[in-house]
């Protein structure tokens, strides 16, 4: 049965990394990147608030087509608020298909070192487009803020799976992922 996989995380923390790992060994799932969907609309920087909704709104009706074909998503994106995983967790009971809540956690300042490396040497485009939206909108406060309201989302959704990352143990990680997916 295919199953909607929300990885939830600081930014720099290994969401996509992972998302590329599960898909790379679970051929025609869906490592389904908002980011990447917003990078694809026009002049979206200029409009970042309604291009991450026009985003979302995208990737939804995405996973609920791939998701009907009986195969997996996983949507690798940082959520500091509940609107989303809500609407994710009613996609995935319409489609008739599990949700599963996963959050990367670890210790913040160790998430803000991670994004300020990866900001400083961006290995693709969605990493620059990260660094353009952080340095717009508050950069090492306002990564210390979104890490507080990552754990305020884990609070409220008691489902959640957590999985302590740790920089560079990229394939330990992924097999407490796995983990966490399958527990």
């Amino acid at each position: 049965m295919p199953r909607l996989i929300l990885l939830n995380g600081a930014p720099g923390s290994g969401k996509s990394t992972l998302a590329g790992t599960f898909v790379d060994k679970h051929p025609l799932s869906l490592a389904l990147d908002i980011d990447t969907v917003r990078g694809m609309l026009g002049g979206w920087l200029e409009q970042p608030t309604e291009s991450g909704l026009a985003a979302r709104e995208l990737a939804l009706v995405m996973a609920d087509v791939h998701l009907r074909t009986g195969r997996d998503v996983i949507v690798p994106q940082f959520l500091g608020r509940l609107d989303f995983v809500l609407q994710l967790e009613e996609l995935a009971a319409g489609a008739g298909v599990p949700f599963v809540e996963i959050a990367l956690v670890s210790d913040v300042d160790d998430a803000v070192t991670r994004f300020a490396r990866r900001t400083h040497a961006p290995q693709t485009q969605e990493h620059r487009d990260a660094a353009a939206l952080q340095e717009r909108s508050g950069g090492t406060d306002e990564l210390r803020t979104m890490y507080a309201r990552l754990l305020a989302v884990i609070e409220a959704r008691p489902a959640t799976r957590t999985v302590v990352t740790v920089d560079g143990e990229i394939a330990s990680t992924y097999r407490c992922l796995l983990s966490a997916i399958n527990a």
